[in-house]
């Protein structure tokens, strides 16, 4: 079992420690876990608070080392459609094994918050934010994979949760998976929306037509932000994909390794 999405005390929204969390996830039965803290910039604030600090991270990582466990080290990179720069700038800042793509913010607001659902019925929420997903995978190169597509179902301030549906939203669904086919990059399912109703993220539906527009490289991730909710559905994910594909995937060194569940 594989949890290639959590989150220690480096992130600002998280409080446990890396050790914490590396042995709350090997207790939990996950062999190979990668840390992906955040790196969020929030337009039109001078001071950075979602933003990891690289002493932080290498002081909580870097010796870290628990028999039976492999531990990875990443980040969590919040795409917007004009931060390209920025996100090749950070990927230089020291040698990663994996790096997630994510879309946290549309239009200057975070998603997870009430102000971005103002205005909007749930299918307009849902589609502005597909919109700017669609515009980040295109204009950005330096992820390795797409993390939870459909972040914003999981918002506490939706108006009606639910699983964001693909039938709805499938042209421009497919528009996001060619262009993650076409780069060679992954997606995520993100188990951090099962216990919340809404579901994984995304559903099976996704990464079955992912796999027919060619999709090969697939990624599970907890999104754990303290040690209980490390490896948190993750089995169930995986046997979801190895039904699909054959297996999961998990990163060294920029590279995908896929195993055979």
């Amino acid at each position: 079992m594989f949890d290639f999405h959590i989150h220690s005390r480096v992130s600002f929204d998280a409080h446990d420690t890396g050790l914490a969390l590396a042995l709350a996830a090997r207790d939990s039965g996950v062999k190979e876990l990668c840390f992906t803290d955040h790196r969020d910039y929030e337009s039109g604030v001078a001071v950075q608070t979602m933003v990891f600090d690289l002493q932080d991270y290498s002081r909580e990582y870097d010796s870290l080392d628990i028999p039976g466990l492999k531990i990875r080290r990443g980040m969590e990179f919040g795409m917007t459609p004009d931060n390209r720069e920025q996100f090749r700038e950070d990927v230089g800042l020291r040698d990663f094994d994996f790096v997630l793509g994510s879309v946290h913010f549309i239009d200057g607001q975070d998603v997870y918050f009430a102000p971005f659902w103002e205005g909007k019925t749930i299918h307009q929420a849902e589609r502005r934010y597909l919109e700017d997903t669609l515009r980040c995978v295109t204009v950005h190169d330096d992820f390795d994979v797409l993390a939870h597509l459909n972040f914003l179902s999981k918002s506490p301030a939706s108006p009606c949760p639910r699983p964001l549906a693909y039938q709805e939203h499938a042209e421009i669904v497919d528009a996001i998976l060619e262009t993650l086919v076409k780069k060679g990059k992954g997606l995520e399912m993100n188990t951090s929306g099962v216990d919340r109703k809404v579901g994984f993220l995304p559903e099976r539906e996704f990464f079955l037509r992912f796999r027919e527009l060619g999709g090969q490289i697939v990624t599970v991730g907890s999104d754990a932000h303290n040690s209980a909710r490390v490896g948190q559905y993750t089995a169930r994910a995986c046997e979801i994909l190895s039904e699909i594909f054959g297996y999961v995937c998990t990163f060294e060194n920029r590279q995908p390794i896929f195993h055979k569940i």
